[in-house]
């Protein structure tokens, strides 16, 4: 199951009267080659239990969870995880579900509270989406479908016809024109090759490199929607190793994204000035959720830029209304981190997009929410 998806069946999932344990770990080793979170982990759990009393269910649901959860990390855990995430609650029918990723966590965090924590999970999504990077020059085509920080698939195209067929013809007068003419349609099928995997992949964002010579032929040949989606143009040999095609096409990504922040921000208050096409704010952003009119949900990379208030609140019941057996144990229930995971669950549920924006600055004066609508 892609991580969309599970994304989405955790949003799905109800508050309960039991600790729902959200564990994100970075798990890249330090500069020692060794893991580091095993002492978080290890206080963590030491510290959060004592809120519940001895014996009652709410601590045996958590202890179980907390065994468990040190059973799969001493166990399951791939030493080529660079994160992972486990959501638990075994007073839930024994709710366990772990995720390790390629993609790096930023730090470890462990919350406990009566639903999952997601906005940490829908960030990741955000920040490392599925592309495609074509590598060629006129002799061979790579292709790369890159996911959450590794590589999906990978495929190698030659042109087979240029480099065998014509070595026999090199005496023959009309030899430029058959080479010139096998190029051509070297070129055409590579870009019929790109255009078909970016659409059954549905990649939004394409990465070419290659030579000064190819790539601008390349471009000539393949539509305007793929051209739109050609966020870089990276000069690299043909040779490189995958790794550093994935190294250096996420660091187009990421600058990538810093630019279209940007422009995304701008573009949401000039929308939302000119009035009907964009929310603003937690309060009016939450009203346009529940009423199913958000195409694309803008947040904050910074859960302390999300403002949060007390008539915000009343909007949301399920912020509110904590179970009793749990509200006195939770550690800030009404806190901003409950109010986004409200914002992601409407999110998922009523089919919008998510987007976040890494600079603080940019939504810092509507309390880092906001919304595209649909009508």
């Amino acid at each position: 199951m892609s991580l969309d998806r599970k994304l989405g069946k955790l949003a799905e999932f109800t508050s309960n009267d039991f600790p729902f344990i959200s564990l994100y770990l970075n798990t890249q080793a330090d500069q020692h080659g060794r893991d580091n979170f095993d002492s978080f982990v290890r206080k963590e759990f030491s510290s959060r239990a004592k809120a519940f009393a001895d014996s009652s269910p709410e601590r045996e649901s958590f202890e179980r969870d907390a065994g468990r959860i040190n059973i799969y990390l001493r166990d399951k855990l791939e030493p080529s995880a660079n994160g992972l995430a486990i959501f638990a609650c075994a007073g839930a029918n024994n709710y366990f579900e772990a995720i390790q990723l390629d993609a790096p966590i930023e730090k470890h965090s462990l919350h406990v509270s009566d639903r999952p924590h997601l906005y940490p999970l829908a960030r990741i999504v955000d920040q490392f989406p599925r592309y495609v990077a074509l590598l060629a020059d006129s002799q061979t085509a790579r292709l790369f479908v890159f996911d959450l920080g590794r590589t999906e698939s990978a495929v190698e195209y030659y042109n087979l016809k240029t480099s065998r067929t014509l070595a026999a013809e090199r005496p023959q007068l009309r030899y430029q024109q058959r080479l010139d003419n096998y190029r051509s349609q070297y070129i055409k099928e590579v870009a019929a090759m790109l255009e078909r995997i970016v659409k059954e992949e549905n990649a939004q964002h394409v990465v070419l490199a290659g030579d000064d010579f190819f790539i601008p032929e390349f471009r000539q040949h393949i539509p305007r929607y793929l051209n739109d989606r050609v966020i870089d143009i990276l000069r690299l040999d043909i040779r490189t190793p995958e790794h550093e095609i994935l190294k250096a096409t996420m660091e187009s990504l990421r600058d990538n994204n810093i630019q279209t922040d940007a422009e995304k921000v701008r573009d949401l208050f000039d929308r939302y000035q000119e009035g009907g096409s964009a929310a603003v704010g937690l309060r009016d952003t939450l009203d346009a959720l529940s009423n199913g009119k958000v195409e694309e949900l803008i947040l904050s990379a910074s859960l302390k830029q999300i403002s949060v208030d007390q008539t915000s609140l009343s909007r949301i019941p399920s912020v509110t209304a904590v179970p009793n057996t749990l509200a006195e144990h939770l550690t800030e229930p009404r806190s901003s981190a409950a109010v986004a995971d409200k914002l992601v669950a409407e999110a998922l549920s009523t089919g919008s997009t998510i987007t976040f924006i890494e600079d603080p600055m940019l939504l810092g004066d509507v309390g880092g929410v906001g919304a595209f609508l649909r009508y």
